[in-house]
């Protein structure tokens, strides 16, 4: 069966997802996980998925059961906020759509210098860029978590850098997906 890729104003059906093959599945949600495809090929296995919430779930538990290194190249994968990606142009539609909603491609010079810093301080402190789902924050907050979560332990910052990875995915499905 051949099942055209949505655009991206449309929503996939959970059916037709559903009725993919693992190729076809992994090529509509590879990117659900930053330049991850690997999870959504493990995830693959759990369909047929009832709800977008038993997805995410089965592609959350695929992030977690990976061994250490692959879990930090996944957290590597995500640009840093505001970065030289962002500045290039070089983000995915996703990470440039939800920098864009929060505010953070329209940052005045100072808050550049400071996420700047921030940034820089994060990856040598953590060895991985800042993630948090910006989906759920404001600008402001965005600054006032990051400046808190800078001198984290690095064990507990690499546990919650892999939630904000799975909210972020959450988000990101119920935008591609039609329940």
């Amino acid at each position: 069966m051949h099942v055209t890729l949505p655009s991206p104003t449309a929503q996939l059906r959970l059916e037709t997802l559903n009725a993919m093959s693992e190729e076809r599945f992994v090529e509509c949600l590879g990117e659900v996980f930053e330049h991850s495809p690997w999870v959504a090929r493990a995830a693959f296995t759990a369909g047929p998925f009832a709800d977008i919430g038993t997805l995410h779930t089965a592609m959350v538990a695929a992030m977690n059961r990976a061994e250490a290194p692959a879990q930090l190249a996944l957290l590597c994968a995500h640009p840093e906020l505001a970065g030289k990606a962002a500045q290039r142009g070089e983000l995915t539609d996703a990470s440039t759509q939800e920098q864009s909603r929060a505010g953070l491609d329209a940052l005045t010079p100072q808050e550049m210098l400071q996420i700047t810093a921030l940034n820089a301080a994060y990856r040598e402190r953590h060895g991985f860029p800042f993630i948090v789902c910006v989906g759920q924050h404001t600008k402001a907050s965005i600054f006032s978590t990051f400046a808190q979560r800078v001198a984290q332990d690095p064990h507990h910052e690499r546990t919650e850098a892999l939630r904000q990875v799975a909210a972020i995915a959450l988000l990101r499905l119920n935008k591609l997906i039609s329940p």
